[in-house]
């Protein structure tokens, strides 16, 4: 059925979007119709933000209401499908399973021994099942991914650039174990990886280790670098950066962040670099990872 979907066109049918929190599911909503997409949300309780929501057209559904989901996808006539913005991982006790998805409950048990990367791949096999197609929301608006170079005036110097290189590196080796997507290297010194909290309680660790004396580096000195996971499925969970991640880097007490052109997903663009330019820090896309 899948490769059925594919050879039809579907660019004038409307563009489901599973959204989770942040502004980003908008932008990319916002993006569909400029292009002449109808779209629906289909807002996750507890994640999405409803004042965003309540611009579009939208439905809410709880995790793991699969049957819900199906159901009503099919009767706006929507067979692609996008999921955006950010979430935090649920735990299957968290998760309100209706008939259709209880009767994936093995195959939902096996999908949570994993990281992100194995969760959210093996979710898209089963959205697959049920003949939807999933795309990246840089295929539906691309203009929502990082260019090439810094946003605004200042670059990252000689030291920066070491400290970058050094947690792209890092990333890429642990990448493998799908841990997660982020670093925080101060002159050649590893502050933080990202793991399970995300990168805005990573960084807020770093201002408590700051607190603590516990980091040997002076205020403005060291980069957060995100980057996806080697191998990492295109179509969900690029990192993602905003006004907000530029403030956390600020308060931090870091020179500034830099992320992978054209695999970053960027909230509010012009809001990022004058967040940046306030704050006297650096954000920088690179040209990819090392290999």
């Amino acid at each position: 059925m899948d490769a059925e979907i594919r050879s039809q066109d579907t660019r004038t049918e409307p563009l489901a979007i599973v959204c989770g929190g942040g502004a980003v599911p908008a932008a990319v909503a916002e993006a569909a119709l400029r292009a002449g997409r109808r779209v629906v949300l289909f807002a996750i309780r507890g994640w999405a933000d409803p004042e965003l929501v309540a611009r579009f057209p939208h439905h809410w559904i709880a995790l793991g209401q699969l049957g819900r989901f199906v159901r009503l996808a099919r009767a706006e006539n929507c067979r692609e499908v996008v999921f955006i913005g950010s979430a935090l991982r649920p735990s299957l006790r968290s998760m309100r399973f209706d008939l259709a998805a209880l009767r994936h409950l093995p195959k939902a048990m096996a999908m949570f021994r994993g990281g992100d990367d194995h969760l959210l791949t093996a979710t898209a096999r089963l959205f697959e099942d049920y003949g939807f197609r999933l795309l990246g929301a840089h295929e539906v608006a691309p203009e929502i991914l990082m260019p090439e170079g810094a946003m605004g005036q200042l670059q990252p110097g000689a030291r920066e650039n070491a400290d970058i290189a050094r947690a792209l590196a890092l990333i890429h080796a642990i990448g493998p174990f799908d841990i997660g997507q982020g670093a925080v290297v101060a002159d050649q010194y590893v502050l933080a990886v990202e793991a399970a909290e995300g990168t805005d309680n990573m960084l807020a660790r770093i201002v408590e280790l700051r607190r603590l004396g516990r980091i040997p580096t002076p205020v403005g000195v060291g980069v957060l670098v995100k980057a996806p996971k080697p191998g990492q499925d295109n179509r969900f969970d690029l990192p993602a950066i905003g006004p907000k991640t530029v403030a956390e880097v600020a308060r931090a007490g870091l020179a500034g962040l830099a992320v992978i052109a054209g695999r970053t997903i960027v909230a509010e663009p012009a809001l990022v670099a004058l967040a940046a330019q306030r704050a006297k820090i650096f954000v920088v896309g690179l040209r990819d990872a090392p290999r």
